[in-house]
């Protein structure tokens, strides 16, 4: 073969490897997070979308007693995943995410109206700087061993207003009560400076302001989607708006 032949078999090749990079399959393993007050349940929704349209879901079912636990948990599941994966989360586990999302098989990162703290920063001061109207209820309640829960009374009004009274009272009453310690752990390294992310900015959310989750997108340069008339449960109440940003992640995480 001549020098010439062989220069551009070489280039035709590098052309195949572009072709082929730019062609390159989303990413097929999500892993969901829950938040506070919660359980994994609430993404069955959004599981049966993703998993009819091909990606392999696993749930992660922390158990709120402590952040640490928490993080660990999640790190287990990411653990069995068979290749990259997206890491999703909804509330109080946005915060979970962000320290858990450094392990070298998350590749992106889905905020779900969640917090989304940076290294050194603490989820419960971060929301004074726009008061939810949860904050100001005195809906939350705590319980003599230091755990927080939602007044099953308001909870349809402050976390699942755009739910049926049915499911809003089934929710309240198999709520998981969340170690209130967790709410005031200081993160050690943020995921999202490191990996893309997308927040998903719940319009009617009264358990986190939307403003707080609109300055979290802004501050991480998020694509960031809002949902309109959503409640904090809109991954619950909207799973095809949800699913679309995840699969969009997936998509675009290479």
């Amino acid at each position: 073969m001549s020098k010439s032949w062989f220069i551009i078999g070489l280039l035709l090749l590098s052309c195949c490897v572009v072709a082929a990079q730019k062609e390159a399959p989303p990413i097929r393993n999500i892993v969901l997070v829950h938040g506070a007050w919660a359980d994994g349940s609430g993404w069955k929704g959004v599981h049966d979308i993703l998993v009819k349209d091909g990606y392999k879901v696993s749930i992660v079912q922390e158990p709120e007693t402590s952040f640490k636990e928490d993080v660990a948990a999640t790190k287990r599941i990411l653990a069995l995943q068979d290749g990259p994966c997206i890491l999703v989360a909804h509330s109080y586990g946005g915060a979970v995410i962000t320290e858990a999302g450094t392990d070298p098989l998350v590749v992106g990162l889905v905020y779900i109206a969640a917090h989304m703290p940076d290294a050194g920063e603490k989820e419960a001061d971060l929301g004074k700087r726009f008061p939810s109207d949860l904050s100001k209820s005195g809906a939350i309640k705590k319980t003599a061993d230091g755990f927080t829960y939602l007044d099953p009374v308001q909870f349809h009004e402050y976390f699942a207003a755009d739910l049926s009274a049915e499911q809003a009272a089934f929710m309240a009453r198999s709520q998981v009560f969340n170690a209130a310690d967790n709410f005031k752990a200081v993160i050690t390294t943020a995921a999202w400076r490191s990996k893309p992310s997308w927040m998903l900015v719940a319009t009617k959310d009264r358990t986190i302001n939307p403003d707080l989750e609109r300055w979290y997108a802004d501050r991480a340069k998020s694509h960031k989607v809002e949902v309109e008339g959503a409640s904090h449960a809109v991954y619950v109440s909207r799973p095809k708006e949800v699913a679309a940003v995840i699969e969009e992640a997936a998509t675009h995480s290479q």
